[in-house]
């Protein structure tokens, strides 16, 4: 029997550490193949995503189920593992820094007039990061974000960039997009002392290289 005296406000305080991790609190880079025109620096769009990318996810684990009968009852086997599109929306800046990026590596792969494209997957399949980030810190004084958790995208291309909706009654907004990413696998790996660029921190900080 449970015993209900140990189910206390303090029990469950004790167990929520470092407060709780918060969905508000993440960081994305995403490489990009090399495109004609589009800036690598600081005003480029892997550095201005860091900031743009406002939404995103952490991906599903998803293996498969092989259902095999047996006398009118069914024994699930575990089947192959999926992976589910990952995807990520996007503020847009009045330069279409983002935006002229995603088009640019959809035309890469199949062009919008003669539907040719690189049909090397080494070229156009690259990798992107997400990083759940710390509240931990003092502002002001930490200068870096601690990571908690980091997940790792293998061979992404942009499957989909959807459409930005225009409208006279759209007031007080900011327009905003999706793009939704194939990929092979990905990686997870625990915080181990890596740091998030943050809004404090240089945009040169907060590498997208993680360690096994």
């Amino acid at each position: 029997m449970e015993n209900h005296s140990a189910r206390t406000i303090k029990s469950f305080r004790s167990k929520m550490t470092g407060g709780g991790a918060r969905s508000n609190l993440f960081e994305v880079e995403i490489e990009y193949p090399t495109l004609p025109d589009v800036k690598t620096d600081s005003t480029g769009p892997k550095d201005t995503g860091k900031f743009l990318i406002k939404a995103a996810e952490i991906p599903a684990a998803n293996i498969g189920n092989i259902p095999v009968p047996f006398r009118g009852r069914v024994l699930p086997i575990a089947g192959d593992r999926t992976f589910d599109p990952w995807t990520v929306t996007i503020i847009n800046d009045t330069n279409f820094v983002i935006r002229d990026a995603m088009e640019k590596w959809s035309n890469l792969i199949n062009d919008l007039q003669t539907s040719q494209g690189e049909i090397n997957p080494e070229t156009y399949q690259k990798s992107a990061v997400v990083k759940q980030l710390s509240r931990k810190g003092v502002a002001d004084t930490d200068d870096e974000i601690d990571v908690l958790r980091t997940y790792k995208f293998d061979g992404i291309y942009p499957n989909v960039v959807s459409s930005i909706p225009l409208d006279y009654g759209a007031t007080d907004q900011i327009e905003e997009f999706q793009v939704t990413f194939n990929y092979l696998f990905y990686e997870v790996t625990g915080g181990k002392g890596e740091k998030g660029s943050g809004v404090a921190a240089k945009l040169t900080e907060g590498s997208a290289e993680t360690t096994s």
